[in-house]
């Protein structure tokens, strides 16, 4: 195709910043180029950040950056950078917390003035075409005029951003009272939206950490009323058009307070943790509805989203041919045409309505009548209806075949790709299904090859090319999954890279001041800020996620240091974590392991794999495994000799008497 405009990110190879590659703006990518040039110029610089699924990112492009007029004025006025926050969520964490301080909100598009420094100044999410070309002129006619206050404004501000969640390193180590925890939660019980699931508000985030915390914390506190919480909220989400009812997986939040209308983005990162969490969910309450989830939401991922190497590829968009949600939508008439006679019973079972139940007269799928009110209008067992109800996916999945389909982005991130081959392995613990072990095996053989060095792990793998130095998040989440291939299969080498990793991330992200992780290593780029990643959001923070992986370590490996350093780390978040369950519900699971008893079940011999099966099946809380099948050198089970079937359990550290079945040793665990 012919363009009129080419602009720098035309070398990209993120797949957002190529959909602005032929704007009329003169987009810089992030580096030293662009701000060199606003140094040299004395040009603020505005730095732009989003990703390829955000709806409202294209829009802005659309109404903003596409046009020659607002065009121009950026150009004329700023060095603009265009930022994929999935590449550089260092960045984005940066000017987000600058973005959240001026406004008291956040999202994307992101779009943040800066000095040619990189110190934040001004900045806010999306900003209609004439509100954004008043902005401009008013951020330039500022920094031109009333300089000295600019430059002390941005001086406040980044201070701010840096002094956001800083974490206090606790001076003394001491024991975790589960009173504490279990007030918190008390305390944040009136937030559950017991009809519709989730909490009281919109729009509303489906937050897996959140409900993973809570079923565990539902198991050891005996608390019904949280464990109903969960479960109807997962319910009612899998009912809901948040979840893709045809093919599987869901979409990023929903707009409303009824799960029924979502933006139709679907993330890699939520559904390798709802994967966990259905599967969590499955262990305690083996519904259908969540091994149906599980199963479709591998078929979507194995049929949309996975590369050739076995990794996974990032996003899908939310428009198609330009709508929102087009590819996801059905007319009445359309689903008639396809369904044949069995229209009447899906349209039932799917509320669907003649003049469409959402825009422009099309249907969202979403599940409103139970069961029994089923069972009553068609006069049919539901098992029947089920049955009924797939056939017809099959039919529309098939049909959707012919659709424009969303844009694809086909970056493969570490992190990300460390949450889904998670989401995978509790699948397989959950169902025994060997597929869902086998994508998981496949997908973490390719982050080890192809993303880890020995020496460095590498965020992004595009095109054959790694870029981005890892994350702390990355080593985090990629630490964790490989704690979770070794429970599930005893490959101790999976057990050995989890600690090389956790060796790396000590020596170029631990911060001793602190006692925490930063973000970005400590010899990489300095950005206007340097941040820690403490709070969890809808990915748990990576400082919650090494913290756990520090207490699992010291038990296998036998590390006292590093379960001291994880012991540290939590007892200093418990000021913000209770009075905040749901901003730091990954570290509350943290402060479970440590308010009570914390089990290691070994199992040895010949019937170790047989054990370990049927453990990994059982809803477990504060419960690690492990097995000696025909010897071992890692620490915890050098001593258990693999001659004969057996299962310890310990407590930490403190081993009772062997016992040679599941019953008895699950006896010992008492919660």
């Amino acid at each position: 195709m012919l363009h009129k405009h080419t602009n720098r990110l035309i070398h990209s190879a993120s797949p957002y910043l190529l959909q602005h590659a032929h704007n009329p703006v003169n987009w810089f990518p992030w580096g030293e180029e662009a701000f060199e040039k606003a140094k040299q110029e004395d040009k603020l610089v505005l730095v732009s950040i989003g990703y390829s699924a955000c709806h409202w990112c294209h829009v802005m492009e659309h109404e903003s950056f596409e046009d020659e007029e607002t065009a121009s004025l950026m150009n004329e006025h700023f060095i603009c950078i265009k930022v994929d926050r999935e590449e550089r969520p260092d960045v984005d964490q940066v000017y987000m917390d600058a973005v959240q301080l001026i406004s008291g909100r956040g999202g994307w598009p992101l779009n943040m003035f800066t000095l040619p420094d990189g110190k934040p100044l001004h900045g806010g999410t999306y900003f209609p075409k004439h509100t954004w070309q008043e902005t401009l002129k008013a951020i330039s006619n500022f920094y031109n005029t009333k300089k000295e206050e600019a430059l002390q404004f941005a001086a406040e501000l980044t201070s701010g951003v840096e002094r956001m969640d800083i974490p206090m390193a606790s001076n003394t180590v001491s024991e975790v009272d589960f009173d504490v925890i279990k007030k918190a939660v008390k305390k944040f019980k009136i937030n559950f939206d017991i009809t519709f699931g989730g909490y009281n508000w919109a729009p509303k985030f489906p937050l897996p950490t959140n409900h993973l915390f809570f079923l565990q914390y539902a198991l050891i506190g005996n608390d019904e009323e949280v464990k109903q919480a969960v479960m109807t909220t997962l319910i009612k989400m899998a009912e809901g058009g948040i979840y893709d009812q045809c093919g599987g997986g869901f979409a990023r939040y929903s707009t409303d307070s009824f799960w029924k209308v979502p933006h139709f983005e679907k993330m890699l990162y939520d559904n390798g943790q709802l994967m966990s969490l259905y599967a969590e969910a499955y262990k305690i309450n083996p519904l259908p509805l969540f091994k149906r989830v599980i199963y479709q939401t591998s078929g979507w991922v194995t049929r949309e989203m996975t590369h050739e190497s076995g990794a996974f590829f990032s996003a899908l968009d939310a428009d198609s041919e330009g709508v929102e949600g087009k590819f996801y939508l059905w007319t009445k008439e359309e689903l008639k045409t396809i369904l044949g006679e069995d229209e009447l019973i899906f349209s039932m079972y799917y509320n669907v309505q003649r003049d469409g139940n959402w825009e422009y007269g099309a249907n969202i799928l979403f599940k409103t009548l139970s069961d029994d009110e089923l069972e009553k209008l068609t006069r049919m067992p539901i098992e029947s209806i089920e049955t009924t109800i797939a056939a017809c996916h099959q039919k529309l999945l098939r049909q959707r075949e012919y659709r424009i389909r969303p844009g694809l982005d086909d970056k493969i991130i570490c992190s990300w790709n460390a949450l889904m081959t998670k989401g995978f392995a509790d699948a397989y613990a959950a169902t025994g299904e060997k597929h869902f072990l086998t994508l998981a095996e496949n997908n973490i053989t390719f982050i080890l090859r192809s993303l880890f060095n020995g020496k460095k792990l590498f965020r992004i793998y595009k095109n054959g090319t790694v870029s981005v130095p890892g994350f702390a998040e990355d080593y985090a989440l990629l630490c964790d999954a490989l704690l979770k291939m070794y429970e599930v299969t005893l490959t101790e080498y999976y057990l050995y890279k989890a600690h090389e990793l956790m060796q790396l991330a000590l020596v170029h992200f631990y911060d001793k001041d602190t006692g925490f992780f930063r973000f970005t290593p400590n010899d990489g780029e300095q950005l206007a800020a340097q941040k820690f990643d403490v709070p969890d959001n809808v990915i748990p923070s990576s400082n919650s996620v090494l913290a756990k992986c520090l207490f699992y370590l010291s038990f296998y490996f036998n590390l006292p240091d590093y379960r001291e350093k994880a012991i540290k780390m939590a007892i200093s978040v418990i000021p913000k974590a209770a009075q905040s369950v749901s901003g730091y519900s990954n570290w509350m699971h943290v402060l479970l392991h440590l308010s009570k008893p914390f089990y290691q079940v070994i199992c040895t011999g010949p019937k170790a794999s047989l054990h370990l099966k049927q453990f990994r099946s059982l809803p477990l809380a504060n419960t690690l495994l492990a097995g000696n099948l025909t010897g071992s050198q890692i620490p915890l089970l050098a001593d258990k000799t693999p001659d004969k079937s057996k299962i310890y359990v310990c407590v930490n550290q403190t081993c009772l008497p062997a016992v040679t079945n599941v019953a008895d040793a699950r006896a010992h665990l008492l919660f």
